[in-house]
């Protein structure tokens, strides 16, 4: 009876450790695209945000809304960077060229260079996980 107690005290406490270590592990998982950002570009995390933000805003601007949805079923969390755009203050208006697109980046304190590099390493996640037509709607933008 004593063992039978002892056991189920340890799977009881195995039980809660390891759905607790679950748990931690989903609230601390980092942002793939903005893993890839921040190592390959040297950018801090709220401007890789700020950046797919603009980028993300300036794309629901000049696509088509069925290729603006689309294009979002391949960046989770699209709804997150434009938010993260406003509330850093890179988006304050609308972004419908690359100009504007470039204004956005200065304001999170990055050079004209990273737009183009932002835009080559979104192209290629989008590419990646959407395929060729989804990676041409944001190769379409920038022209």
């Amino acid at each position: 009876m004593h063992r039978s107690i002892i056991l189920t005290g340890f799977l009881v406490c195995a039980f809660l450790s390891v759905s607790g270590c679950a748990g931690m592990d989903t609230k601390g998982m980092t942002d793939p695209l903005v893993k890839i950002l921040t190592s390959q570009l040297d950018v801090t995390a709220n401007q890789a945000k700020g950046g797919l933000g603009s980028t993300l805003t300036m794309a629901k601007e000049k696509l088509p809304p069925p290729d603006f949805e689309s294009l979002t079923k391949y960046v989770p969390g699209t709804e997150g960077y434009m938010k993260a755009a406003k509330d850093l203050g890179a988006v304050t208006g609308p972004i419908s060229d690359p100009t504007a697109l470039q204004a956005a980046y200065s304001k999170l304190g990055m050079s004209w260079d990273k737009v183009g590099k932002f835009s080559k390493v979104l192209s290629d996640f989008v590419g990646t996980s959407g395929g060729e037509q989804a990676q041409s709607f944001l190769t379409s933008l920038m022209k």
